[in-house]
């Protein structure tokens, strides 16, 4: 069988997908599935609906998870999220044994309406988790799956009120043992577009839509991620947790985050490289404990 060599050991998703056991498991999948030039079941993943509908059946099936999210908000793909957690899992783990269940906290920070670190964190290791968006409306949204799926007392959620901080106003008397977060990757509009468009130019398809959907603040800042990651160091200073991550999209902003994590007086800074496909993005972490 086929593996996925560049996933994580214990992640799920390292074979191919099983698009019978999906379309069973999700009726709304099977329309989307066909045989490609292969000869291989897949579907057309320009296709925003197609994607969407596949990250429904691979959560119900592979996390017993019920899971839909409007448009337009960001659709997340599940195997490199679970990459994720499990890589994140690492860092709590010292090469050993990952620690598991409630006592372990984690802070999810901009959650999104999909929520899927949470959810996949949770049903994984069993981990309480705190979940942060600047956006009301997504909250309302996370909150109505995590409510569905009856992990409500797994999965809390805050709003950050002040766009422009990253802990800072809602997590003071917290202590936390990791937190992760997705930040928004470019630093405007039509630089978001010109990266999708980039992507389907390489992949050979012409199409100028984003098969993962995502609103403003999902997807670009102001100073894009160089200038969130840096808040998100400088205000970790005053944060009780053990290790912080994010995912970094560029290789190239990595020099600008060391230096920042270099003024912070960080003790400890890994980066670890991950990748899917043609896909290719690394987690940076970063602690203000000593051994």
């Amino acid at each position: 069988m086929t593996l996925k060599t560049e996933l994580h050991p214990r992640n799920r998703h390292r074979t191919p997908y099983p698009f019978r056991q999906l379309a069973e498991a999700c009726p709304d999948l099977a329309p989307f599935v066909q045989t490609n030039k292969h000869g291989n079941e897949s579907i057309d993943f320009a296709n925003p609906i197609a994607v969407k509908t596949l990250n429904k059946a691979i959560l119900k099936v592979f996390y017993n998870i019920s899971w839909d999210i409007p448009e337009p908000f960001l659709c997340p793909p599940v195997p490199s999220r679970a990459d994720y957690i499990h890589n994140a899992a690492d860092l709590l783990g010292h090469g050993g044994m990952i620690p598991q269940g409630k006592k372990i906290s984690v802070l999810d920070i901009g959650t999104g309406a999909n929520c899927i670190y949470p959810l996949i964190g949770h049903r994984e290791y069993g981990w309480h988790f705190v979940a942060t968006d600047i956006d009301p409306s997504a909250l309302s949204i996370a909150n109505k799956i995590v409510a569905e799926n009856k992990l409500s007392d797994a999965i809390e959620f805050r709003l950050q009120k002040s766009p422009s901080r990253i802990f800072a106003g809602i997590l003071e008397e917290n202590h936390f043992d990791l937190s992760i977060c997705n930040p928004p990757f470019h630093a405007s509009e039509q630089e978001a577009k010109a990266a999708t468009h980039r992507k389907w130019k390489n992949l050979g398809i012409h199409t100028s839509v984003s098969n993962f959907g995502g609103k403003q603040n999902e997807l670009w800042c102001p100073g894009g991620e160089v200038a969130f990651i840096k808040r998100m160091i400088e205000e970790s200073v005053h944060v009780n947790c053990k290790w912080f991550t994010t995912l970094v999209s560029k290789s190239a902003s990595l020099a600008y985050l060391y230096r920042a994590l270099e003024k912070a007086n960080a003790v400890n800074v890994k980066t670890i490289e991950m990748g899917q496909g043609q896909k290719k993005s690394r987690i940076l972490a970063w602690t203000h404990l000593g051994p």
